[in-house]
């Protein structure tokens, strides 16, 4: 059947999950303080299938499945958000486009630089949006943020410093086999505003140190980025111990700040002007820190699929190869590697 431009744009946007852990829950919870006309929730599948059967239940969701394979080649689906557990994105990820489902991930996307750029080549073959899920690049307080750095409000921009430091003792973050450390769950969060600042371009150079814990992962990393024109950005992460988490960028004018939580932030103090960006409320509680912006990546998902982009002008392909590649970096030079690397 034939659908006009106008029709297929009034279209609501049919997404699928995989995996019914916390993060799905309040990525879920987010769709729904969008638009019901807009974003569907129509499928679900993990591991367990009675994790899945109550998942659908809380959120209404009509399709059950008890497995990725069954989700993938559900019909209805039109998209799919991975918010499984990091050893699994890659393979999910790589399901779901082969059934022809565009599909946003969560970060990190992939364990290694390896799997992330054949995930996004087979992206590019298959013709389907697909992008890594950091959500902060599309918060209305970072849109702020890109905007004063494009008016060069604070002057030529010299130095970023980022801490991202929380006392964490959750499986996902001490385990080897899960994927485990602060390079991955919260380095990715300080590298991609790194990124985002100085450009999609690898620095001149990046020193990394850390410390290991028993299982061979990283509970903390200090890492040091230098790029052309003296600019220069400092970054730490650290899962002993809960730090400052603002971020500050520095120019020759000025200065922004990204207000603790950096990664999900709702207040932006551009040299003596504050600005506030409230979040939605949603109607059930979240697992997660203003897990309500999550509805902004989906947002864009969903004006990305519409447009007929594969990937979005606010958070590239580039960007993303980019970002994996210094992840690898710093886990070279602090010792860290999983299974699933490159022998």
């Amino acid at each position: 059947m034939w659908v006009s431009m106008e029709e297929f744009n009034e279209m609501a946007t049919n997404w699928g999950i995989a995996s019914a852990g916390l993060i799905s829950h309040d990525f879920a919870t987010a769709v729904a303080t969008l638009p019901a006309n807009e974003h569907r929730l129509v499928a679900v599948a993990a591991r367990d299938p009675a994790r899945a059967k109550d998942f659908a239940a809380r959120h209404n969701i009509p399709h059950v499945h008890s497995s990725y394979e069954e989700l993938a080649k559900n019909a209805d689906v039109e998209v799919v958000y991975v918010g499984t557990i990091n050893t699994y994105h890659y393979e999910v990820s790589k399901l779901m486009l082969e059934h022809g489902k565009h599909v946003l991930c969560e970060k990190p996307l992939c364990m290694n630089q390896r799997d992330t750029a054949a995930l996004l080549k087979l992206a590019k073959e298959k013709k389907l949006f697909f992008m890594e899920a950091i959500w902060s690049r599309f918060f209305p307080s970072y849109e702020f943020v890109r905007k004063e750095l494009s008016a060069k409000a604070i002057g030529d921009v010299v130095q970023l410093n980022v801490n991202f430091g929380v006392y964490l003792e959750a499986a996902r973050v001490k385990q080897m086999d899960l994927g485990g450390g602060t390079i991955l769950d919260l380095g990715v969060y300080v590298l991609q505003l790194a990124v985002m600042v100085f450009g999609p371009t690898m620095p001149l150079s990046l020193k990394a140190v850390g410390h290991l814990n028993s299982e061979g992962v990283d509970d903390s990393a200090a890492i040091v980025l230098t790029y052309p024109g003296s600019k220069t950005a400092v970054l730490t992460t650290s899962s002993l111990a809960n730090m400052n988490k603002d971020a500050t960028i520095y120019g020759t004018k000025g200065s922004i700040q990204i207000k603790d939580p950096f990664w999900c932030p709702t207040i932006v103090v551009s040299g003596d002007k504050s600005s506030e960006f409230v979040l939605p409320p949603t109607a059930q509680p979240c697992n997660f820190t203003n897990s309500a912006g999550l509805r902004y990546e989906a947002a864009e998902v969903r004006r990305c699929i519409q447009e007929g982009l594969y990937e979005s002008p606010k958070l590239t392909h580039e960007e993303t190869m980019i970002i994996s590649k210094m992840e690898d970096m710093v886990r070279a030079q602090i010792g860290v590697k999983y299974p699933s690397d490159p022998q």
